[in-house]
């Protein structure tokens, strides 16, 4: 499960730096250039989510569990 988690953050992380790229990236018509941020950006978003989700089922499996903060530290 710890696999899973770091591989998504740098999903997110690539997505994240390609959206960057094809914002910054001159010379391509507007459009393309729009089209392959949006791309990016919602692969970012798509796998935020998929991650979320991962941790909710790993919570509720019972891999890993809430700790909280203790009261009065």
């Amino acid at each position: 499960m710890t696999y899973l988690v770091i591989i998504a953050f740098i999903a997110i992380l690539g997505s994240l730096a390609a959206a960057l790229y094809f914002m910054l990236r001159g010379g391509s018509s507007r459009t393309a250039k729009s089209r392959n941020m949006a791309r990016a950006l919602g692969m970012r978003v798509g796998v935020s989510i998929f991650l979320f989700l991962c941790i909710l089922l790993a919570w509720k499996l019972g891999y890993i569990h809430p700790t909280g903060i203790p009261e009065g530290h």
